[in-house]
């Protein structure tokens, strides 16, 4: 008796059960790179969509300082570059944090729909992307200035900065020349704002947030240093509060009398040279300067504006 035929037809019953279990896995393979192309090409398009909804939401704050609006504003922004808060499982979020001027974050999560890989238990992926805009006034220190006095020296004909005091791709290295006041176009001196001796630990608590000071400067008034000193460790401190962020700074004439002000942006600071890298963004204005929160309601920015741009 021969059994080879009933041998053969198990080898073959069994062939197309792995030659079906191949097609599954390669179906499964191929699947996962184009779903996955897919989800990828969706999440660029949220990220578009978030990073709009930030700057929006962020502008809305700036100009009404309304977090309903801006949370509405962000959301319709969203919604017109497809992604619509609460329809087809997509959810955006809009958060404000004003620990340093005002940052409003936007995440979009969505579902993105899988074509291929659903075949394999997995018919939706969520795709989701967070951006957040940052607006107000950049600094931590001083709520909205710079302890920093600048020469009028630095400022030429209707009040613009000199070119090599201007330039944010090379920033200037001003020197604190150990002076009550600064004396030259290149140099600075600390301030506490004409309130009294100046001293480092003073300086430094307005440079962290941790000392407001309340003052409205006026021209004829002294704000120079009192007492002459280069506070050395004040540099690291500006390296590490002030760093890429503007600031409303006192602009003196030598002297140390108050001119006016201006917005000078800090690129970092060198405290082995004693030197504070920067550049000036504004003319300079010469009018009364306000310094930290009247009855203690601090406004998003005070005496500069910065735009919105995105920080993540």
């Amino acid at each position: 008796m021969f059994r080879f035929p009933a041998r053969r037809e198990r080898e073959g019953g069994q062939i197309i059960v792995l030659f079906a279990l191949a097609m599954i896995a390669i179906i499964a393979m191929v699947g996962l790179v184009l779903d996955g192309g897919s989800a990828f090409s969706q999440r660029r398009g949220e990220q578009s969509a978030a990073d709009l909804a930030a700057l929006a939401g962020a502008n809305s704050i700036l100009i009404n300082g309304d977090e309903v609006e801006a949370t509405a504003l962000a959301r319709t922004t969203a919604a017109e570059n497809g992604y619509t808060h609460g329809v087809g499982g997509t959810v955006v979020t809009v958060s404000f944090n004003y620990s340093s001027g005002a940052q409003v974050q936007v995440d979009i999560s969505a579902l993105h729909r899988n074509n291929f890989v659903a075949i394999v238990g997995m018919p939706t992926w969520n795709v989701g992307v967070t951006a957040t805009a940052k607006t107000g006034n950049g600094p931590n220190g001083a709520l909205g200035a710079g302890p920093m006095i600048f020469s009028i020296d630095v400022f030429g004909p209707g009040g613009f900065p000199n070119p090599e005091y201007s330039d944010p791709l090379n920033p200037y290295g001003f020197g604190d020349t150990n002076n009550d006041a600064p004396e030259t176009a290149g140099d600075f001196a600390w301030t506490n704002y004409g309130t009294g001796n100046v001293n480092s630990d003073e300086v430094r608590n307005i440079i962290d947030g941790s000392l407001v000071m309340n003052e409205v400067m006026e021209p004829t008034e002294y704000i120079g240093q009192y007492n002459e000193g280069f506070h050395t460790t004040l540099f690291s401190m500006v390296d590490v509060h002030m760093s890429g962020d503007c600031y409303p700074v006192p602009v003196v004439d030598h002297g140390g009398i108050f001119q006016g002000w201006a917005t000078f942006c800090v690129s970092y600071a060198d405290k082995q040279n004693k030197q504070v890298y920067g550049y000036f963004k504004t003319p300079y204005i010469s009018e009364n300067m306000t310094v930290g929160c009247p009855a203690g309601s601090c406004p998003l920015f005070l005496g500069t504006y910065m735009a919105p741009k995105l920080i993540n």
